[in-house]
């Protein structure tokens, strides 16, 4: 199984409401790409303050790297990806992407 952790830096304006539209536009994906097994998303819990201003993240579980290659390019992927990153302090800057195996 891989899991793809995607760690956020919303800008300051963004509310609640735009967040969880765009989590919600992402979840929905499932129903698209075959072997997207779930997705998980929220605030950053910790209480170690090493965050490093990313204040947001999720995960999704696909079921092998075949099914995350398809999320990836597919086209739905691409037009909520572009939405959320306008969402972001710097753009593209305001992510991290970190996939592994588990």
């Amino acid at each position: 199984m891989i899991r793809h952790i995607v760690l956020l830096r919303f800008r300051p304006e963004i509310t609640v409401a735009e967040k969880s539209a765009i989590y919600a536009e992402l979840e929905s994906l499932r129903e698209l790409v075959p072997g997207f097994l779930g997705m998980s998303y929220g605030a950053n819990a910790s209480p170690e303050g090493l965050h490093q201003g990313y204040t947001e993240g999720f995960t999704m579980d696909f079921a092998d790297e075949g099914a995350r290659d398809a999320y990836l390019v597919h086209p739905a992927h691409k037009a909520a990806g572009g939405r959320m990153v306008a969402t972001l302090e710097g753009g593209r800057d305001g992510l991290v992407v970190f996939d592994m195996v588990v």
